[in-house]
């Protein structure tokens, strides 16, 4: 690992978190918030590791605004931020109230509190279970459900899910914590707690290089090769370089099985969700690169 790297990505994201916060208003357009966050990742010396992530109420992640979306902020509100640094990822996220609505602010107090919480249980050895245990506990006790089947994760250069995930509740696992990179990523619904796969989000991995006919499928391809070849991308990012013929390029790299085009993630009863997220460097001691 790159130490250097690592802190300063997580630099970035720290500064660019307190941006975010400082620009978002109610019904502003997703799109606008999308670009300027991005853009302002590039001025300060990052690299974008997954296209922002700007997810509505019941749409517990997955939502980043295509490259004509009129959707604008409000409810509770999502961002989830990805910084790299030659591959060397800070993965963090906040929510927002934009409806001065009491179960909002409580359910944003509750994730992040139980951020905070699994932040402090994290070290060298502690068992997975037991971060799981602190984050259902402190977000039952505020009266929500954490959501179930999204999860931590461990993170390396260029992998965002790198094998290790870090539950949001007790699952019994006591599979020690080693030395690396991680990011817990507590979310705290209303609802029953679970997400099933909604509509496709426009955001896309690479996963397969092979060959396709198509003419403009061949440009896609060789686009996403050179300029995201291992970490997510979006189709807006796609059709600013190429322009509207890009979506079937893409659509046939998606039918061709070249790409993964990630499902918006929807809590099962549609009740709102909050979410928090940072990114710890563990070894002997610990550091909260994001915060």
């Amino acid at each position: 690992m790159d130490k250097n790297k690592i802190i300063k990505a997580g630099k970035i994201a720290k500064e660019v978190k307190e941006y975010a916060k400082s620009i978002i208003k109610k019904d502003m357009l997703l799109l606008e918030i999308a670009e300027l966050i991005e853009t302002k990742i590039k001025e300060l010396g990052g690299d974008i590791a997954f296209p922002v992530n700007l997810s509505i109420n019941d749409i517990a992640a997955h939502y980043t605004p295509n490259n004509d979306d009129k959707t604008k902020a409000h409810g509770l509100l999502k961002i989830d931020i990805g910084i790299h640094v030659e591959g060397w990822i800070a993965d963090t996220a906040f929510s927002i109230d934009l409806e001065d609505n009491e179960e909002n602010k409580k359910l944003i107090e509750a994730s992040s509190k139980a951020l905070e919480n699994a932040t402090k249980v994290i070290k060298e050895n502690t068992k997975l279970n037991e971060i799981g245990k602190t984050i259902q506990e402190t977000i039952e006790s505020f009266g929500f459900t954490p959501i179930i089947n999204l999860s931590g994760h461990s993170l390396e250069q260029y992998d965002l899910h790198a094998g290790i995930t870090i539950p949001n509740i007790n699952n019994k696992q006591n599979t020690p914590i080693k030395q690396g990179l991680y990011a817990i990523e507590p979310f705290a619904t209303s609802g029953n707690g679970k997400v099933y796969d909604g509509r496709p989000s426009g955001i896309y991995r690479l996963i397969n290089n092979k060959n396709v006919r198509s003419p403009i499928a061949r440009e896609t391809l060789r686009l996403i090769e050179k300029e995201h070849d291992k970490l997510p991308f979006c189709s807006r990012w796609i059709i600013k370089k190429l322009g509207t013929k890009a979506l079937f390029g893409l659509k046939q790299l998606e039918d061709n099985g070249n790409l993964h085009n990630y499902p918006q993630l929807m809590e099962l009863s549609h009740k709102k969700v909050s979410q928090a997220e940072n990114t710890i460097l563990i070894e002997k001691e610990k550091i909260i690169t994001t915060e």
